[in-house]
Order: C-alpha cells, then structure tokens, then sequence
C-alpha cells in the first residue's frame, strides 16, 4: 500500500504547483482584484486616455484609492502612479410608457508608470 500512497502525494504536489503556475499566468486571479475590480471600461473617452498611459475600470461602491491600486497592481503586474475615483449617479430613464433607473457606477481611472501599458487595451476600437 507505501506504493499507492506515495504516488497520490506526488501528483497532488504537482497538481498544486500547475494550478499556482496557471493563476500567475492568467493575471486577474488575486481575491482583491475580483473583489474591488468589476470591469474594464472601454468607451471612446476611455480608449482616448490610453495615449497619457490613463485606463478607466469600473470598480465596486465599497472601493478606494489604495484598494484599487493594489488591485491593478497584482492583477496586471504593472506599477500604478495615481487613481482618480468618479462616482455616477443613477439616472431616471423612460424606457416606453415606463420610468426606470439605470445604477450608479463608481468608476477608477488608473495612471500607469512612464513606459507600461496594459495589453488589454491595445487591440483598438
């Protein structure tokens, strides 16, 4: 039976060290990124900013400067200089013969270091 047990201990050693291997590979698998960081936000505006090494996300209401930071930080493996944080309000909408809302957002824009980019926004528009 030393033999079976030894072999299953092995391939979970290595099991764990591909599955560490890949979540440093993908990028955005840091629990603080998935908790603060809810989506890039890729307007005309924003796609604009690229050019001042500016990017805009969408982040949580419960964010701030520094969580932000950290979280572009660890996701994207780049150095961050400034976040700038706007909250939106909920506009009122008339969709047909109905009133509704559209939510509030609360969006980041992130300044990048001299010389770094993030490759997600590099494809155009």
């Amino acid at each position: 039976m030393a033999l079976f047990s030894n072999t299953t201990e092995e391939k979970t050693t290595k099991e764990k060290a591909v599955a560490t291997e890949k979540k440093v590979a993908s990028g955005k698998e840091s629990v603080l990124a998935t908790r603060v960081l809810a989506r890039p936000r890729i307007t005309e505006k924003a796609y604009s900013l690229n050019a001042f090494r500016q990017y805009v996300f969408v982040v949580t209401k419960e964010a701030t400067k520094k969580s932000v930071k950290r979280a572009i930080e660890e996701a994207y493996g780049v150095h961050v200089e400034k976040v700038r944080m706007i909250c939106l309000p909920e506009e009122t909408r008339v969709f047909g013969k109905t009133m509704g809302k559209r939510s509030a957002i609360k969006k980041a824009i992130v300044t990048l270091q001299e010389g770094e980019s993030l490759e997600l926004f590099k494809g155009g528009m």
